[in-house]
């Protein structure tokens, strides 16, 4: 069974307007697939598990970026291992801001 990867409305407007800015960014999306196809929870200390239910485990994760030469992009997804699913809650700077919202990530739970 292969993964599938989805969007959430939110994420793909801050994807948007971040790969404009970061010109390797959807390549290093792509990369950032293959590795959570082998290791949907991650494989080292750059994955921190920020909620766990008996559906999904939502996720925060350094993004790897090519443009900017560092991992200061964070990645929140949410993994359901029972269909293989990962869906893309927020990507963001960590410059820009200091932590994910929650807020989001509440509602995203609250959805199914």
């Amino acid at each position: 069974m292969t993964m599938t990867f989805n969007e959430l409305p939110e994420f793909a407007k801050e994807f948007k307007q971040k790969i404009k800015k970061y010109k390797s960014l959807s390549d290093d999306l792509e990369e950032f697939k293959r590795v959570l196809t082998v290791e949907p929870l991650g494989n080292s200390k750059h994955f921190n598990i920020i909620t766990k239910n008996d559906r999904c485990t939502v996720v925060k994760a350094r993004l790897f970026c090519r443009y900017l030469k560092g991992s200061s992009l964070r990645i929140i997804y949410a993994f359901h291992c029972n269909d293989l699913r990962v869906d893309f809650i927020e990507i963001y700077f960590k410059g820009d801001k200091e932590n994910e919202n929650c807020e989001r990530i509440k509602a995203y739970l609250n959805s199914f």
